[in-house]
């Protein structure tokens, strides 16, 4: 009898939550659209105060890993020979993370070492949009955080297969 009682328990247990969390169908309710995916590649054109704007492809890979190629921050505004790693989020909301260490160009004489960090919005399910930030790894008593940071804004489009 005590097996009996603890099996009916633990039926119920399972059952309860299983039924409860099944979504009554309705023939005529319209079908959810697809969330808008992060993974793939994406072209991003970046402007940021004082560096000017740059080009950079996201190569985005599941479980938020990924690279950067940075496209024309290379000596002469070159590409950068090999893609450096970067990390990745999707919020709710269609808002989405992404950033990477980067080496940028300061001005006309210098280049900086630092996070470049972008935070944005799915315009479309191919199409992001946002704001930039570069923190560089110099420090900066002067600044509020300590370190020198620039911000600007980035727009993002997936890149098809043959790009």
């Amino acid at each position: 009898m005590r097996f009996f009682i603890t099996g009916l328990i633990l039926i119920s247990v399972v059952t309860v939550p299983v039924v409860a969390l099944q979504a009554p169908s309705h023939p005529t309710a319209p079908l959810p659209a697809q969330a808008a995916n992060l993974t793939g590649r994406w072209r991003v054109k970046f402007s940021l105060t004082g560096i000017g704007e740059k080009n950079l492809v996201f190569d985005s890979q599941t479980k938020g890993s990924g690279s950067f190629l940075l496209l024309d921050a290379g000596t002469d505004e070159k590409a950068v020979a090999s893609p450096l790693p970067a990390v990745w989020s999707q919020t709710t909301n269609d808002r989405v993370n992404f950033a990477g260490e980067v080496e940028l160009p300061l001005g006309t004489c210098c280049r900086e070492i630092g996070t470049l960090i972008f935070k944005g919005k799915f315009k479309s399910r191919d199409s992001i949009s946002g704001k930039a930030i570069f923190i560089a790894s110099t420090e900066n008593e002067d600044n509020f955080n300590g370190y020198t940071s620039t911000v600007g804004t980035f727009t993002a489009a997936r890149m098809l297969d043959n790009e």
